[in-house]
C-alpha cells in the first residue's frame, strides 16, 4: 500500500491544530487535533512511499511508534485516504496505459470522492473498461449521452438507430454537421469512438453474447419519451437487463425510470398506473402514436444536453455499483423554470414484470405526482444490487 491523501480534496487549516480537507460541504472533512509534526507528515502521504518507508520518516520526524499506522487507519476509515497501488490487477493494467489514465484523471479524482476505500477509485475506473452499454436512439440526447459514457471510460458503448442524419440531429458533443445524410447509426458510433480515451477492448470469440450491463432507451420521438412502449422493453425484462429511459418531449426533459427487472417499476407499470388514474390515457396514447409526423419535434439543445448529462451521471453511478435515485422514478425538468422534480414509478400488480414495491418512502399526492425536488429527495431502497457503503461518520466529520 502506498497511502496518499485524496488529491481531489483541497486542504486548508482552520486554526493551528485543525485541518480541513475539501471545500464543498458534500465531501468536506475536518481532522483534529493535529500537532505540528503530524501536520508536516501529512505532506508525505502523496502515494510515492509505502508504509515501511513512511514509518521510518515518522520516526525521523519524532513521531511515536504506532502513530503513523494509527493516522493512516484514521484517514482510511474516514474516506480521506487513497492507495496509489490499489484496485487490483485490472487497475494495475490500467495504470500502465499512461495516455489513457491522463485522459481520465478528472474522472478518477471525482471517483475518489465517492469511493471510501483506498484504491477503490482506480478499481472502479478499471471496471468501467470491461462493461458494455447500449444506447438505443441517436438523436440530440442519445449521441451526446453515448459520447459521455465512452469519454468517462466505459469500455464498449454501442449505439443503435435507423435512418439518416438530418440537419436537426446535429448537436455539440454529438453528431457533427458533416455527418448530415449519413447513416445515423454509423455516424453515432464514430462520435463515440472520438470521445473514447482508447479503443474498445476486444471480446473473446466464444460465440456467446455477453449481454449488456445497461441499456439506455433514448428515443427521438417525444411520444416514446412521454409514454414509453412496454412491448419494446419486454426482451429486456425477460433477460433481466437493467435499462434506463431518457429523452425530451416538447419542453420537458425526462431521465428515468432506471428499471431493475423484477425489483423496480417498468414502462408497463408506468403505463398501467397512468391508466388507473386517467381512464382517457389509453385513448390519448393511441392517438399520439397514430398518424404521421409532419414537422420536426421540439428538442431544445440546452435541455437535450442537460438530459444527456444527467442520464449519463445516473448510468455511471449504476455501473459503478450504486443505485441512483432514478431507480423506480422519473426525473423531469421543464422549460422555462428548469426545476427538476421526481415522479415515482410504482410496481403495478397487473404488470407481468412482477416487480415488488420497495422503499416506499416518497410522499405521493392523489394524482401520483411527487413533490420532492432533486435537492431534497433522499430515496431509500433495499434492492438486491448492493450499493457501496457510505462513508462512515466520525467525530471529526464536518459540514462546512
Amino acid at each position: 500500500m502506498h497511502p496518499m491523501v485524496k488529491p481531489a480534496l483541497r486542504r486548508g487549516w482552520r486554526d493551528l491544530n485543525t485541518v480541513q480537507f475539501g471545500m464543498a460541504p458534500a465531501h468536506a472533512m475536518v481532522l483534529g487535533p493535529v500537532d505540528l509534526a503530524t501536520g508536516s507528515f501529512l505532506s508525505l502521504l502523496d502515494g510515492t512511499r509505502g508504509l515501511p518507508l513512511l514509518r521510518d520518516e515518522g520516526r525521523r520526524m519524532g513521531l511515536p511508534d504506532g502513530h503513523v499506522d494509527g493516522l493512516v487507519e484514521r484517514l482510511a476509515a474516514s474516506g480521506l485516504l487513497d492507495d496509489a497501488t490499489g484496485g487490483g490487477p485490472d487497475a494495475d493494467a490500467l495504470r500502465k496505459k499512461v495516455t489513457v489514465v491522463d485522459r481520465l484523471r478528472p474522472d478518477l479524482a471525482a471517483l475518489s470522492l465517492v469511493s471510501p476505500e483506498p484504491g477503490g477509485a482506480m478499481g472502479r475506473l478499471a471496471t468501467r473498461r470491461s462493461l458494455r452499454v447500449q444506447v438505443r436512439g441517436a438523436g440530440r440526447v442519445g449521441v451526446v449521452l453515448a459520447a459521455l459514457l465512452a469519454g468517462a471510460g466505459v469500455g464498449s458503448v454501442d449505439v443503435r438507430d435507423v435512418g439518416l442524419v438530418e440537419p436537426w440531429d446535429v448537436a455539440p458533443g454529438g453528431l457533427p454537421a458533416d455527418a448530415i445524410g449519413e447513416r445515423r447509426e454509423e455516424a453515432a458510433r464514430r462520435a463515440v469512438r472520438r470521445a473514447a480515451p482508447e479503443r474498445p477492448p476486444r471480446t473473446a470469440a466464444s460465440g456467446e453474447d455477453p449481454g449488456f450491463s445497461l441499456v439506455i432507451l433514448a428515443p427521438r420521438k417525444g411520444v416514446d419519451v412521454h409514454a414509453p412502449d412496454p412491448v419494446s422493453a419486454e426482451p429486456l425484462i425477460a433477460s433481466g437487463t437493467p435499462h434506463l429511459y431518457a429523452g425530451v418531449v416538447e419542453g420537458t426533459g425526462v431521465v428515468g425510470p432506471l428499471v431493475l427487472p423484477g425489483e423496480t417499476g417498468c414502462a408497463g407499470c408506468l403505463d398501467q398506473g397512468r391508466a388507473d388514474r386517467d381512464a382517457c390515457w389509453p385513448r390519448l396514447v393511441a392517438q399520439w402514436r397514430s398518424g404521421r409526423q409532419h414537422q420536426v419535434e421540439s428538442c431544445d439543445l440546452a435541455l437535450a444536453s442537460v438530459v444527456a448529462a444527467l442520464a449519463a451521471g445516473h448510468a455511471l453511478a449504476f455501473l459503478d455499483g450504486r443505485v441512483p435515485s432514478s431507480a423506480g422514478a422519473r426525473w423531469e425538468v421543464s422549460s422555462p423554470g428548469l426545476d427538476w422534480h421526481s415522479r415515482p414509478v410504482w410496481a403495478h400488480p397487473a404488470c407481468p414484470c412482477a416487480a415488488t414495491e420497495k422503499g416506499k418512502e416518497e410522499h405521493t399526492s392523489e394524482d401520483g405526482e411527487s413533490h420532492e425536488t432533486m435537492a431534497g429527495q433522499q430515496r431509500s431502497t433495499s434492492l438486491s444490487l448492493t450499493a457501496h457503503a457510505a462513508r462512515r461518520s466520525g467525530t471529526w466529520r464536518a459540514h462546512v
